[in-house]
């Protein structure tokens, strides 16, 4: 089971998930674009005490395991994931609840943050490494694949979700695929592949491609 060992990068780090030391700060990320909570099955929070009571009956619970996400570069508490539907027994474990700030998204501590996660299950020595999302969520089908996580297809009408129906895109990463996946997490990571204003040289896209096994036909960007 995943414990509650912080995980540091050179960009970012992650904590366990604590109402005390993370609630208000995360608030503060969160509170400027509701939209970040369109597809989480919780919020928009109207104040910060009702976020610290949602994150205060979540953050001491197995599964889902709660992780908050630190910014190195800016040194803000900007992001939130989890571990979920976690099982050793099949080496089966899902990274969802996943809820990064504008001032997150489209970063390499974003990127980094997946990539701590991914590592830990792998090296922890399981078997398969499960992303989903809601179908209509094009933004994370599109994470997901540049992330490396194959294509699994579409269950229909799995959920009903703040009263819509939710059908579920299912993407994963498996064992055999990881030593290729973390060679191109290194090099995208490295830095290496940043220019002086920091724009990437390579995109982690591209170098993930070959490791795929499927690609998602919704994610493909129209021209």
């Amino acid at each position: 089971m995943p414990t509650s060992d912080p995980m540091e990068g050179q960009f970012v780090r992650l904590e366990r998930l604590c109402a005390e030391d993370h609630a208000a700060l995360l608030y503060r990320s969160f509170v400027d674009d509701e939209k970040v909570w369109d597809y989480l099955p919780y919020g928009p929070f109207s104040s910060a005490s009702q976020y610290h009571r949602w994150v205060r009956d979540h953050a001491d619970l197995q599964d889902p395991h709660f992780y908050a996400i630190k910014n190195l570069r800016s040194g803000n508490w900007e992001g939130v994931a989890s571990y979920l539907r976690i099982s050793p027994v099949a080496g089966s474990i899902e990274v969802g609840h996943i809820n990064f700030s504008p001032a997150l998204q489209q970063t390499p501590a974003a990127t980094e943050a997946m990539y701590l996660m991914m590592a830990w299950a792998f090296e922890a020595g399981y078997r398969r490494y499960e992303w989903k999302c809601n179908a209509l969520n094009v933004k994370s089908r599109r994470s997901a694949q540049r992330l490396g996580f194959s294509y699994e297809g579409v269950f229909r009408q799995a959920a009903v979700v703040k009263g819509r129906n939710r059908d579920t895109a299912w993407f994963a990463v498996i064992d055999a695929e990881w030593p290729a996946l973390k060679e191109a997490y290194s090099a995208w990571l490295s830095p290496g592949n940043f220019d002086t204003n920091g724009q990437q040289r390579e995109s982690l896209g591209d170098m993930t491609r070959l490791v795929r096994v499927s690609e998602d036909p919704a994610a493909v960007r129209r021209r």
